[in-house]
């Protein structure tokens, strides 16, 4: 793996953690066995997740679930 291509994609995507969590689900997706969206001749999933998100095939989005509960918006809220 090379670490200037690491550099490279955080500086992209606003950080190390915002990079990891995209490499993240494309590498899950990979090893459940989608194909890769670049040509590349790299073997191990991560690296190959890192040439996609360099060649601006992945972009993080973020989910918004409706169905997780919500706390009440009053929940500190107390009467004297």
């Amino acid at each position: 793996m090379d670490f200037r291509k690491i550099q490279e994609a955080q500086e992209r995507f606003g950080g190390p953690f915002a990079m990891t969590t995209i490499l993240q689900k494309r590498v899950r997706e990979l090893v459940q066995g989608s194909r890769p969206m670049v040509e590349t001749n790299m073997i191990r999933p991560i690296d190959i997740a890192l040439e996609e998100l360099l060649a601006n095939r992945l972009s993080l989005e973020h989910d918004v679930d409706s169905s997780s509960p919500q706390a009440p918006e009053d929940i500190f809220s107390v009467e004297l």
